[in-house]
């Protein structure tokens, strides 16, 4: 992996810019900072103001492991013109039918967590967080929640920054969703940055001259090309968009505007 930001590789963070090319984010641990409570989750001051204006000149989409619903109401007034939510679940045609599926874990999870003290069971409606971070002994509390969830039928279990999260086995991922709304919003090329296991599902794809792939804090086990070394520096990133001139194929519109 290479720093993004170093002086060496600057110039292809600079190409990219200049091309027909779709912005994607996750929301966690990129575009806002991780905090020991997610429902206090929020963008600081100045990426919301460099969002805001990088926003008014290419597309930009949000994929994250949130509901959409919960993630909208957080960009709202930024200008960005898509949500994608549950990992690439939602929107789509799987709504009902991955429904379904979790709301039969959750009494499994419950009944084998035992009341376990420290976690906690976050229904996202098409998926599952169950998060630990508040555990005393984390690494006992992750192999219980493992444990758990390997035992529920048909669900994909990835790893986070103490969550497991739990998925319909066989959907739609993040992936799958960036290669599906860069073709709607007729983009040649995309920026995606992330900062998770869930986003290896992008930096997997491998495409080099179409895909740029930035990974929050560098990991030897990750997919993606480049990294930069801390949430803030998304600050920075943004900085090297809006001094590249934009070059985008069409309208897009932006959340809360519809």
């Amino acid at each position: 992996m290479r720093y993004i930001l170093a002086r060496a590789n600057r110039d292809v963070l600079e190409a990219f810019a200049c091309s027909n090319m779709l912005l994607a984010l996750d929301f966690d641990g990129t575009l806002a900072p991780i905090v020991p409570d997610p429902a206090r989750a929020a963008l600081r001051g100045e990426t919301r103001r460099l969002l805001r204006r990088v926003t008014r000149e290419r597309p930009c989409v949000v994929i994250s492991g949130r509901a959409r619903s919960d993630v909208r109401r957080r960009l709202v007034g930024t200008g960005v013109a898509e949500v994608i939510g549950n990992h690439g679940l939602e929107p789509g045609p799987l709504t009902a039918a991955a429904r379904r599926v979790v709301e039969g874990w959750i009494g499994e999870l419950r009944r084998g967590l035992g009341g376990l003290a420290g976690v906690a069971i976050e229904d996202k409606g098409l998926s599952l967080a169950v998060h630990y971070r508040g555990a005393l002994r984390p690494a006992r509390a992750r192999a219980r929640v493992l444990g758990a969830a390997a035992a529920l039928r048909g669900a994909r279990l990835i790893g986070g920054k103490r969550v497991v999260n739990l998925l319909p086995a066989g959907a739609a991922n993040k992936g799958r969703a960036l290669e599906e709304v860069r073709a709607r919003f007729r983009c040649d090329t995309a920026l995606y940055i992330g900062d998770d296991e869930t986003d290896e599902d992008v930096f997997v794809l491998d495409q080099p001259g179409r895909l740029l792939s930035i990974r929050v804090g560098r990991h030897r086990a990750s997919a993606a090309r480049y990294f930069i070394r801390q949430q803030r520096e998304i600050d920075g990133v943004l900085r090297v968009l809006l001094a590249s001139p934009a070059r985008v194929s069409g309208r897009f519109g932006a959340v809360g505007s519809r």
